[in-house]
């Protein structure tokens, strides 16, 4: 049996509680992995409010909170190739990554380099490789100016990072208290709240090219209206409303590929993770509220086994 942080029914926090379940066997095409850290999202706390992703199936209770993690392979399932047990790793996960040992697909799993720590390796597989997707997917040249909001979460700074180092212009929004960490990224810092597109205006007058939202409701609909060409308009967090405004989701890549080259931008020093909060799994119920309130600056990852 092994230890994992889940939530039973669907709600508020109040239907989270650990859990003790039987360690995981890995199918075809799976990797057993005991966890060392795991990242944290907004998708997961959205997840644990009854949200379902588009596509997937309806979810199992109780579900492990968590979709990306690093660790050590324990155990191979049929048809693996290219992995060996002992071998160090991160990826997205099946069936949950706040936990000693989770499940990844090899499809979306890579070695982790030797330079680049667990915690570190944690924050890529959704937040890294979101960017590094949404800002291909934009395809813009060198010297466009890119809006991006929730600048200075997980993703946003990931975002930043990744436009900056293919010679884009960012403006990033964030709260006041999020300034220094955005302008240490290389954007101009525009502070969130009512008369955003205003402030954007001012910040960048010959206007922006693109925006990369990972706000949605209001903050995306401010954003649009600063966006002539409604096709550079994307999002991560509110698929209906980009829909209706002319958008489009990020189309996430989901490769070993992009989590390689998203690991190789980290070990160049292109891409920091910023994982600016490290907290242990005893305490992932402290972690998770970081990240749901908004407080979180940059990364928030669990430490699960040393």
């Amino acid at each position: 049996m092994g230890k994992a942080y889940a939530y039973t029914g669907f709600g508020g926090p109040e239907v989270e509680a650990f859990i003790d379940r039987p360690v995981p066997e890995p199918g075809a095409g799976e990797l057993l992995v005991a966890v060392r850290a795991a990242g944290v999202n907004p998708v997961d706390w959205k997840l644990r409010t009854g949200y379902t992703r588009p596509g997937a199936a309806p979810t199992a209770l109780p579900a492990v909170f968590g979709s990306e993690a690093a660790g050590t392979v324990e155990r191979i399932g049929p048809g693996v190739e290219g992995f060996t047990v002992g071998d160090a790793v991160f990826g997205s996960t099946i069936a949950g990554a706040y936990a000693e040992h989770a499940l990844l697909p090899v499809g979306i799993a890579a070695h982790k380099p030797q330079d680049l720590s667990f915690a570190d390796a944690a924050a890529l597989p959704v937040a890294a490789a979101t960017a590094y997707d949404g800002v291909r997917q934009l395809g813009l040249p060198t010297g466009a100016t890119l809006l991006v909001t929730g600048a200075g979460g997980g993703v946003g700074v990931a975002a930043v990072q990744v436009a900056r180092a293919q010679g884009l212009r960012v403006v990033g929004v964030a709260s006041d208290g999020k300034k220094d960490l955005v302008t240490s990224l290389g954007a101009v810092h525009v502070v969130s709240g009512p008369g955003l597109a205003d402030r954007v205006r001012a910040a960048a007058p010959d206007g922006v090219d693109a925006v990369f939202d990972l706000v949605g409701g209001e903050v995306l609909e401010a954003a649009a209206t600063l966006l002539g060409d409604r096709t550079k308009l994307i999002t991560a967090a509110d698929r209906e409303g980009v829909a209706r405004l002319g958008g489009s989701p990020v189309v996430r890549a989901r490769t070993a590929a992009v989590l390689d080259e998203v690991a190789a931008l980290a070990v160049s020093g292109v891409l920091r993770p910023h994982v600016t909060a490290v907290f242990p799994l005893e305490r992932a119920a402290e972690a998770l509220r970081a990240v749901e309130e908004g407080h979180a600056r940059g990364k928030v990852v669990i430490e699960v086994g040393a």
